[in-house]
């Protein structure tokens, strides 16, 4: 049930993936939205007038220095924490890195980073990862 204080949001998630298929994530910082001390992938909110890929572009290079390419849509999350009341529909694009190399922009929400293959993720994932991985493990979607 819907009530004003009530919002859901677009926060997109892109999987930035090196020439070795390892997967470029961060470590959720003191100031993050939520679930911090979890790791996710590079992205934010979408702003009004953008597209998915636009927004992919711009979130890996603002808080990586990295562009990136996005090539298509893995998959779209409910990502829904209860306990922090916030709901994000959440868009996971797959782009490859065109150039640079990652560095934290933004210490504050992000507190470290690192490239991980499939088979060797970091520490806790946060909620939508979880959700990505299990069907990527359980072959339901492609990478």
């Amino acid at each position: 049930m819907s009530s004003p204080g009530n919002v859901v949001k677009v926060g997109i998630g892109v999987m930035v993936r090196n020439e070795n298929g390892e997967m470029l994530m961060g470590r959720r910082g003191p100031e993050a939205k939520n679930e911090r001390g979890k790791w996710n992938f590079p992205g934010g909110e979408l702003d009004f007038g953008e597209t998915l890929f636009e927004c992919a572009k711009r979130e890996a290079m603002e808080e990586y220095a990295v562009e990136v390419e996005p090539t298509r849509i893995l998959k779209v999350i409910d990502h829904i924490l209860e306990e922090e009341k916030q709901h994000w529909v959440n868009p996971i694009i797959e782009a490859r890195l065109v150039k640079g190399e990652p560095k934290l922009m933004e210490p504050h929400k992000t507190d470290k980073i690192g490239w991980f293959p499939i088979d060797s993720l970091p520490g806790e994932l946060t909620v939508n990862m979880k959700e990505l991985f299990k069907e990527i493990k359980e072959g339901k979607i492609k990478i």
